[in-house]
């Protein structure tokens, strides 16, 4: 590798909109994220599937299901 060319790696501080904060590596100091995983529906579970605009129902009748 060569000397002086890459930023330097530290601690860094993640803060979510939520108010979650956690402590990661990075070349930036602080981060600003809008979701992590105690607020994401993925990760909390609260996640909801949703039929836009009918969708499924069209896929479902225009190919005889």
């Amino acid at each position: 590798m060569k000397q002086g060319i890459h930023p330097e790696y530290k601690k860094a501080v993640v803060t979510c909109a939520c108010g979650e904060q956690f402590e990661t590596g990075s070349v930036k100091q602080n981060l600003h994220v809008e979701v992590c995983s105690k607020c994401h529906p993925f990760f909390t579970g609260k996640q909801k599937f949703i039929d836009a605009g009918g969708r499924v129902d069209k896929f479902r009748k225009k190919y005889g299901m």
